[in-house]
């Protein structure tokens, strides 16, 4: 028998492997190579301030199909979603969301601190270098994003385009609108509530863009006054909240008593602050997004547009009627109206799958301690004066007379070294007495050393948590923890945040449109993971201060 020779059965093996007739294989098509990345041509980052997680759920059978449930429904819902640090506040909320890092890196430790080198309290957008851009009122306009020690997504982006991409901040509140717009925005609106425009710096401008002014001419702020504030349904409608008159909702300040319909005139020094406690603050703060993405054109060039907004009213309703009142509940009802406006408004300008929206808040709030005490739950208020008082006295009867404290800030407290120093009094002295002065203060579950925290008598959880918050220039020596459900105020009405606990950590991280999965995930996600989730959406490098991780399965390979 004559041998086939190697070299033909190497030929006919191949072939049988290669064939694409053999068990039914077809050739396989050439890949795709398209000739420009794929992006969305826009993206709306939608910060709601004081929004709870709970608040998707609790109002849902009432929310309309195009808002919040289409982003529910049809988008990517983070169920598990929490702060990754303690001092729950808006603009290190802000902060977080868009730079992925903690506090302790980005320097937005709390809406106000202590500068020792100054020696006087900051505010979190504070520039005494730029002017106000918009308005008659000086000060309403010196901010910039210059206390923001890392870049933001939004930054990002535009590095990432070569400038091309346009970014663009628009929110009532200053730090809501100047921190997640970015060092490199091309703009950011706030507003002013004594003239009622939306202003700028000169961080930003000289003047106003013709749109802005436009907008500010329509004098929507006195149109939306004129119409007060009811109630969208009949108030026996309102199934998920407490009756309509109780003792623990605040006024405004044209009100007799806390209850619908509310007179939101304004007073002679602030004539538009009742508007933005109320929910025309959301609508305004809607029609201004959509007249920023008209004037700027976004998400019609060749290159992805960004529009960072924030809804700063429900943070305000909140902290004034709380998370149980006919207000709040009346208010997510109308933001949500807001949102299917706006998404609508998306739907028709670049076309829905061209744009990529996600909604997250700030951070939570406890519910009111006295309606909690109603109820037999525990929790209380401290006296904020008392606590001071306390502090104050313990220093000077155990070191003798003296101004040992030089601010209290985000429930710390700032000492002054100086002083310590000249009477060779350590910081671990003074923390020792403050502690033994203040744990029998009921509502203090401990005070911890922050100069040497890895010493702290904490459990590991929330150790992690404070730590995240500490800046060597910025974060204060001694750190007051309250206990659950508590929390320090000089008034015994409406709410508060700033803790490390469930309802101040656990918000909202929905994604929906171009790129996103239909879906929702339980594990733990963080609020550092948005900004890499986002930029790893539009193939860009995430902050320079990142911490997070994309949340991978939201996201279409």
């Amino acid at each position: 028998m004559k041998l086939i020779p190697n070299l033909v059965i190497k030929f006919l093996l191949a072939a049988l492997i290669l064939s694409p007739s053999i068990y039914g294989q077809t050739k396989p098509k050439a890949a795709s190579n398209p000739s420009k990345l794929a992006r969305p041509k826009l993206v709306v980052g939608i910060v709601v301030d004081q929004m709870r997680y709970d608040y998707l759920y609790r109002y849902y059978d009432k929310y309309k199909e195009g808002g919040l449930k289409r982003l529910m429904n049809d988008g990517f819902n983070c169920r598990n979603n929490h702060y990754h640090y303690a001092l729950t506040v808006t603009a290190a909320g802000h902060s977080a969301v868009y730079t992925g890092a903690l506090p302790a890196v980005n320097g937005i430790v709390g809406n106000d601190w202590y500068d020792r080198i100054a020696g006087k309290n900051v505010y979190c957008t504070d520039d005494s270098t730029v002017a106000t851009v918009g308005s008659s009122n000086v000060t309403v306009g010196k901010m910039s994003p210059r206390n923001l020690l890392a870049s933001t997504v939004t930054d990002q982006l535009r590095v990432a385009t070569n400038f091309r991409s346009k970014t663009v901040g628009v929110a009532i509140k200053d730090r809501a609108s100047i921190l997640p717009a970015g060092h490199a925005a091309n703009g950011a609106y706030w507003f002013d509530s004594k003239t009622g425009n939306f202003v700028t710096s000169t961080y930003y401008m000289q003047s106003l863009p013709t749109w802005v002014s436009d907008y500010n001419n329509k004098k929507m702020p006195a149109a939306f006054m004129g119409k007060g504030w009811n109630t969208l349904l009949p108030i026996d409608q309102y199934t998920q909240s407490t009756p309509d008159d109780v003792t623990w909702e605040g006024k405004l300040p044209a009100d007799k008593k806390p209850v619908f319909p509310h007179d939101i005139t304004g007073t002679a020094g602030d004539a538009y602050m009742p508007l933005t406690t109320s929910p025309w603050g959301n609508t305004l703060t809607k029609e201004m997004a959509i007249a920023a993405i008209k004037g700027e054109n976004l998400g019609k060039g060749s290159d992805t547009d960004f529009l960072a907004v924030s809804f700063s009213s429900p943070d305000r309703i909140g902290h004034a009627f709380g998370p149980n009142s006919v207000e709040q509940e009346d208010n997510y009802l109308k933001l949500d109206m807001d949102f299917a406006e706006l998404f609508g408004f998306l739907d028709g300008w670049v076309g829905n799958g061209n744009y990529t929206v996600f909604l997250t808040a700030d951070h939570g709030a406890m519910d009111v301690p006295a309606f909690w005490k109603d109820h037999k739950l525990p929790a209380g208020l401290m006296n904020s004066t008392t606590l001071t008082r306390s502090v104050v006295k313990s220093l000077n009867d155990a070191f003798g007379e003296g101004e040992y404290v030089s601010a209290f800030e985000n429930y710390q407290i700032y000492l002054n070294h100086k002083l310590l120093k000249e009477k060779k009094i350590s910081v671990a002295d003074a923390y020792q007495v403050l502690r033994n002065a203040l744990l029998p203060i009921e509502g203090v579950a401990d005070v911890i050393n922050l100069t040497d925290i890895g010493r702290a008598p904490l459990n590991t959880y929330q150790l992690e948590l404070y730590k995240n918050n500490i800046n060597a220039k910025r974060s204060g020596d001694l750190q007051l923890i309250v206990q659950p459900g508590w929390f320090a105020a000089s008034y015994g009405t409406g709410t508060d945040h700033g803790t490390p606990y469930n309802y101040d950590t656990h918000v909202p991280f929905l994604l929906y449109g171009w790129g996103i999965n239909k879906g929702e995930t339980l594990r733990r996600t963080t609020i550092a993971d948005i900004a890499p989730t986002i930029s790893a959406l539009l193939h860009i490098l995430p902050p320079s201060a990142n911490v997070g991780n994309p949340v991978e399965e939201a996201l279409k390979k």
